[in-house]
């Protein structure tokens, strides 16, 4: 049973001439205020068109994946070629130039525990330098390790500490037990619309309702 469909079913539970209070108690239509009334069906009107909307988009992608992974297949056909459609980038653009359809696949990475070893040598290398380390790599360093309100580190900062040319065996070892740490824990699959402007440039078309 859809989200739809679960709303129809709780909504048929209740009987005619009642409405059902955010405590779950049903009130009679003639205790409700007109006010509250026209409210809530505004409310309940563009919920209910904004789920069949996202249906429709969810249907769209969908269907859309599907004719990306069909095409590349058959592309790759012409050259005696086999690879997984169903992976990879993917960017296809009309003959004119005008239109252009990217598809990206983004891995959902995390560290495991080993990324606490790699902090550890990065802290030694920090003190046993010389002279100190610079107060910014050192700030760089805290602020790529920092975590966010659900506790994770952002790999992507802890990454950028890879691209330093830090010539150290320690930091080295470190930049190693960074890269062992990364686990991959799933895949997700964007799709992107452009339209080129007479600039010679490809916006990207806007799917996002806020952004329309």
């Amino acid at each position: 049973m859809n989200n739809q469909d679960h709303d129809q079913s709780q909504r048929q539970t209740i009987p005619a001439g009642f409405r059902q209070n955010a405590l779950g108690h049903l009130v009679p239509d003639e205790q409700i205020k007109p006010v509250d009334k026209i409210r809530d069906d505004v409310v309940t009107d563009i919920v209910t068109a904004a789920k069949v909307l996202r249906q429709a988009m969810l249907d769209f992608k969908l269907a859309t994946m599907g004719q990306i992974i069909d095409f590349v297949d058959l592309s790759a056909s012409e050259y005696g070629v086999k690879f997984g459609g169903s992976k990879g980038n993917v960017s296809l653009t009309s003959f004119d130039g005008q239109y252009q359809i990217r598809r990206a696949v983004g891995e959902h990475r995390v560290f495991d525990e080993r990324i606490q070893t790699a902090k550890a040598l990065i802290d030694e290398c920090i003190h046993s330098w010389s002279g100190g380390a610079d107060t910014r790599l050192m700030a760089m360093v805290e602020h790529a390790f920092r975590v966010d309100q659900q506790g994770r580190i952002n790999v992507n900062q802890v990454l950028s500490l890879r691209q330093l040319d830090i010539d150290d065996t320690k930091w080295k070892q470190a930049m190693e037990a960074i890269a062992d740490a990364i686990q991959v824990t799933g895949t997700s699959e964007y799709l992107r619309l452009y339209e080129r402007m007479p600039s010679g440039k490809y916006n990207q078309l806007p799917m996002d309702i806020s952004s329309l």
